[in-house]
This record gives C-alpha cells, sequence and structure tokens, in this order.
C-alpha cells in the first residue's frame, strides 16, 4: 500500500506568475496535465482519494477520479500556504521574497502556524491510509509537498528536498511508517504528446 502525493496541474496564476487565490482555476495546460497524470495512475489501485477544497487541487482530483472510480474526500487542512493581502499579487510587483523564513504575510499563516496545520494534515492522511484498501491519492499544493518532504518523510539515498514541486508531481510514500519515499516529485507522466503540445505552443 502506498501514498500518492500529488500537486494540482498549472493554474492561470502560476503561467502569470501571480499569488494564487484559492479559486484560481487550471489552465488548459493544467487541465491537459490531470489528464496525463490520471491516464498514468489509472489502473495502479488508487481506492481512495483526498484533496485540498481550492478549485485547483478539487479539478486534479476529479480528473483521478474519473479514471479510477474512487471516492473523493475533501479537507481544508491541505490548502496551500494562506499568504493573505498578497494573493493575487503579480510576483514581480512584491518587491521582496514571500517565501522568507521570517516573512509573514499580513492576514495570512506565518512558516510557523503553516508548518502546524501541515502536521495535522499529515496526521489526517495517516489516518485515511490505513483505512484505505488500496493505494490513497493525495492531492494538495506545492508548499504542503515540501513540508511534508522536509519534515516527515524519508526521501531517497542522495535525494534532497526539491525546491519547487512540479505541477502535478507525483510522489510515491510507502505504507505503513517509516514513511520511505519510493518515487519523488516526478513529472515522467508528462512526456505525454498533448501536454507536450500545449507547452510548445505556449497555450493555457
Amino acid at each position: 500500500m502506498s501514498i500518492f502525493l500529488i500537486r494540482h496541474g498549472e493554474t492561470l496564476g502560476n503561467a502569470s506568475h501571480t499569488v494564487q487565490l484559492p479559486d484560481n482555476p487550471l489552465s488548459r495546460r493544467g487541465v491537459a496535465q490531470a489528464e496525463c497524470l490520471a491516464r498514468h495512475i489509472e489502473y495502479l489501485g488508487i481506492a481512495a482519494i483526498i484533496s485540498s477544497d481550492f478549485a485547483r487541487a478539487v479539478t486534479t482530483a476529479e480528473h483521478l477520479q474519473r479514471v479510477t472510480g474512487a471516492p473523493i474526500s475533501y479537507d481544508p487542512l491541505l490548502q496551500e500556504r494562506n499568504f493573505g493581502d498578497l494573493r493575487g499579487t503579480p510576483y514581480a510587483e512584491l518587491g521582496f521574497d514571500m517565501f522568507a523564513p521570517d516573512y509573514a504575510p499580513p492576514g495570512g499563516e506565518t512558516w510557523e502556524i503553516f508548518h502546524e496545520r501541515v502536521d495535522r494534515a499529515w496526521a489526517l492522511v495517516q489516518g485515511a491510509a490505513t483505512a484505505t484498501g488500496g493505494h490513497l491519492a493525495v492531492v494538495t499544493h506545492g508548499l504542503v509537498c515540501r513540508s511534508l518532504a522536509a519534515r516527515h518523510l524519508i526521501l531517497p539515498e542522495g535525494q534532497e528536498v526539491p525546491v519547487r514541486w512540479e505541477n502535478t508531481a507525483l510522489t510515491v510514500v510507502d505504507h505503513p511508517p517509516p514513511w520511505r519515499v519510493r518515487l519523488l516529485n516526478s513529472i515522467a507522466h508528462l512526456d505525454d504528446p498533448a501536454t507536450r503540445t500545449l507547452s510548445e505552443s505556449g497555450a493555457v
């Protein structure tokens, strides 16, 4: 049994380099990425899906549900870090590093509060994995994946926590503990002609 940790597909905000809003939808390229991922895991025995309730994760999870038939549940603990008043702002207009360790976004979460929430999300995921009679897919966000990898998972020898989690990146974690990662931040499934065509054309 494994946990399939998945980042959502590309959004319009990703494509425009804008701090994400909760309702930010997938771009055309993001939809194609989600479809590629769904085809990749269709026959791998996904028995349940748990997802962030942000729109970009919901849509990605729905693509997985269509091919696997697995039930989906949603939980706000899996949401991306809340950047508060910065949301909707182009990165080019910030003038500072919003990911800096000591930066607390106004109206948002500090790193400490975010990591504490991710700890609770991980407890939820562990419980769901134990109760699932097969593989569990977890659809979430890049900083959540990074927090889990840095603080809860045992990475393959010689590999470090990625600075960036790619859109629809797949990380496979062996269940039960000690939560060893068998595949880290993989986008091999995106070697799909449909996704390559969108990427080359610049369509979003």
